[in-house]
């Protein structure tokens, strides 16, 4: 791996996972969730942008972000499955303690995601 664990909000997907920690974005592969402008099949991100949101967690039309449908469908669960990812669990987090301590924590962990 090329890059360094660090900790930086602008690291947080939009949909929660933090891709400071991801072994892709670590391998130079993928510039992050932020930046990566060939996600443009990704209906979160998309929401995200239109509203100026930094990731789902200042999402003022849902309460809980199961009630989305571009948070929580198919494809997310099945993601969610294979990688042992809890993007729900990581979206609560930032509400609870904002972005720099949560990039700051999943920078510590060394993981992308809040596990399963």
């Amino acid at each position: 791996m090329s890059k360094e664990i660090v900790k930086d909000k602008n690291l947080i997907a939009f949909c929660g996972l933090y891709c400071g920690a991801c072994k892709r974005y670590l391998a130079e592969k993928c510039p992050g969730c932020q930046k990566n402008e060939k996600a443009s099949w990704c209906g979160i991100r998309k929401c995200c942008m239109a509203n100026n949101y930094s990731n789902c967690a200042a999402c003022r039309k849902f309460q809980d972000v199961n009630e989305c449908k571009d948070f929580n469908n198919f494809f997310s669960k099945l993601f969610g499955f294979i990688f042992r990812s809890n993007r729900k669990a990581c979206i609560c987090r930032i509400k609870e303690v904002g972005e720099e301590k949560f990039a700051s924590e999943m920078a510590e962990k060394k993981t992308h995601s809040i596990k399963r």
